[in-house]
């Protein structure tokens, strides 16, 4: 009898293809191609840093000292420019306005948008449909929106003046006045950048813990106690931090008194970047234009540290 030897199915194995690493040397010149790629857009940005921004405020700070005008080579001069623009008759009037319209732009374009905020977020309809129409001021273009204004402040066709007299009111000379001129171009200023703050100050309140609002409830605090309370110190970095690029922003304040007033009338909205504009293009005295500019630059320079010192602080804080 034989024996008749049985084989076993042999069960397949599945094959393991190992994939080799890729040489030491490939792996190098990838991150060298990586580097050398980020490296040349960084560069590139840093060309047009240079070339439209960097550039033009040294050759400022050197025109400054030097006589320039067209069509003639320049000749340093030291300080005369500065003391040329300092005895100027519009200088005073230039800064003093300068500053006023600040000063004003914080009263009424810095408690406006805050306001807004503040009854946005209590809205319970339609909030999408308002924050487009706080935000439409933007999408239009600084000097459509001064033409704008420009005709709503004509004294006698004017909408400003005919609405007052639909109801009966006095009038204004609105822009052309020497009393209300500046008021009037704080007004503009003010419903063009409103958007922006409001819905930045909506980020900022919505950011707050609700259990704060419902512990303040329950302690019996009023709505003005909880935006004092709890709205305001929830949101003081937030506020201070506009509150100085508004003053950055306002202190270079040109469109509103180019296109609607020229400056006038009698110098009463003369800023110092339009004097600035007045020199270089009206004086062709770019010396003079130059040195007020670096007045303005360090100035400006000076509430710029302070406001990167705060923000530095607060990341700290966070």
């Amino acid at each position: 009898m034989t024996r008749t030897a049985t084989r076993s199915p042999v069960e397949p194995t599945a094959v393991r293809q190992v994939q080799a690493p890729p040489p030491a040397g490939g792996r190098g010149r990838r991150r060298i191609l990586d580097q050398a790629r980020a490296y040349a857009f960084l560069i590139g940005g840093l060309i047009c840093f240079a070339l439209f921004s960097w550039y033009p405020a040294i050759r400022a700070v050197v025109i400054a000292f030097q006589k320039y005008t067209p069509g003639s080579s320049p000749e340093w001069v030291g300080t005369a420019n500065f003391t040329q623009v300092w005895h100027d008759p519009e200088f005073a009037a230039a800064w003093r306005n300068t500053l006023v319209f600040t000063l004003l732009a914080l009263l009424i374009g810095f408690a406006v948008p805050f306001v807004l905020a503040l009854v946005l977020n209590e809205l319970r309809h339609w909030k999408a449909f308002f924050r487009i129409v706080v935000y439409l001021p933007v999408m239009i273009p600084p000097v459509v929106t001064a033409l704008l204004w420009k005709w709503f402040y004509d004294p006698g066709a004017g909408l400003a003046n005919e609405t007052l007299r639909f109801l009966h009111l006095p009038t204004s000379n609105w822009s052309n006045g020497t009393d209300t001129a500046l008021i009037s171009l704080v007004i503009v200023a003010t419903w063009a950048n409103l958007g922006g703050t409001v819905l930045i100050y909506l980020a900022a309140l919505q950011s707050i813990p609700g259990e704060l609002y419902e512990a303040a409830e329950l302690d019996g605090a009023s709505l003005l106690q909880r935006v004092r309370y709890v709205t305001i110190p929830q949101t003081r970095f937030v506020i201070l931090m506009l509150m100085l690029l508004q003053i950055i922003a306002t202190m270079q304040v040109f469109t509103e008194p180019f296109v609607i007033t020229g400056g006038g009338p009698e110098s009463a909205t003369v800023t110092v970047l339009y004097l600035i504009y007045k020199y270089a293009f009206l004086y062709n005295d770019f010396g003079g234009a130059c040195a007020l500019s670096v007045m303005l630059l360090v100035l400006l320079g000076v509430f710029s540290a302070v406001y990167l010192r705060l923000t530095r602080s607060g990341e700290d804080d966070l």
